[in-house]
């Protein structure tokens, strides 16, 4: 805890008065661009891997970046629609992650035993396994887990296009959704390219989202 409040200590000494009007203006409101749903991982900062202020993303946080399908989970679908319906945010951004802890879990479910409420939580990500094991049933190992890892985010999307805020925008053209792996390891940014049909470099990917994602990634460019 010490830690923490030396923190706050310094960001009250040497960034809040720096920037002091700034902070102040975020009390007029938010006005995010930005719906930003990655995994409770503590090893992932979006504001700092992306270097944003305060007010530019409005993030969603859970247990392997879910989204579970319309009617299934108040709590996600709530800010999914409030994010759109009263922040008018104009992208979704579903952020997987390297080593996920959850995706790990979910590949060996006996390591589960004792989580009963993580494995009720990680059926919304029960189509990913069918594509594991149907397609990418020959993976072990790390490309076991990282397959897993993109193939989540591509379910996750797929779930997103269910969602009674968010089709109807998509078919006007004034949502795009986006696919990213993050790997903290090597600071690496992925993105599904729906021309190219698999992850490559965010820099390299072409912006145009995914509506609907119907087919599943090959191996990364």
């Amino acid at each position: 805890m010490h830690r923490l409040i030396e923190g706050l200590h310094r960001f009250r000494e040497s960034v809040f008065p720096d920037r002091k009007a700034f902070f102040e203006s975020l009390a007029q409101g938010q006005n995010p661009d930005f719906l930003f749903i990655t995994c409770c991982d503590s090893r992932v900062q979006p504001d700092v891997v992306l270097q944003s202020n305060p007010g530019d993303l409005f993030i969603l946080r859970n247990i392997g970046n879910l989204v579970p399908p319309h009617g299934a989970d108040n709590s996600v679908e709530a800010a999914v629609e409030y994010s759109i319906r009263v922040l008018g945010v104009k992208h979704i951004i579903v952020c997987g992650h390297s080593y996920c802890g959850a995706m790990e879990a979910f590949l060996n479910p006996q390591n589960l035993a004792m989580l009963p409420s993580v494995v009720k939580w990680l059926q919304y990500a029960d189509s990913t396994r069918q594509i594991m094991a149907e397609n990418y049933g020959h993976l072990e190992g790390k490309e076991r887990l990282d397959k897993a890892i993109e193939i989540n985010v591509l379910v996750q999307l797929e779930h997103l296009t269910t969602l009674p805020s968010v089709a109807p925008r998509l078919m006007r053209g004034e949502l795009d959704l986006h696919g990213w792996v993050y790997r903290f390891e090597s600071g690496d940014l992925s993105a599904y390219d729906p021309e190219a049909n698999c992850f490559v470099d965010v820099e390299k990917a072409h912006l145009p989202s995914i509506r609907p994602v119907h087919s599943t990634p090959t191996a990364p460019g």
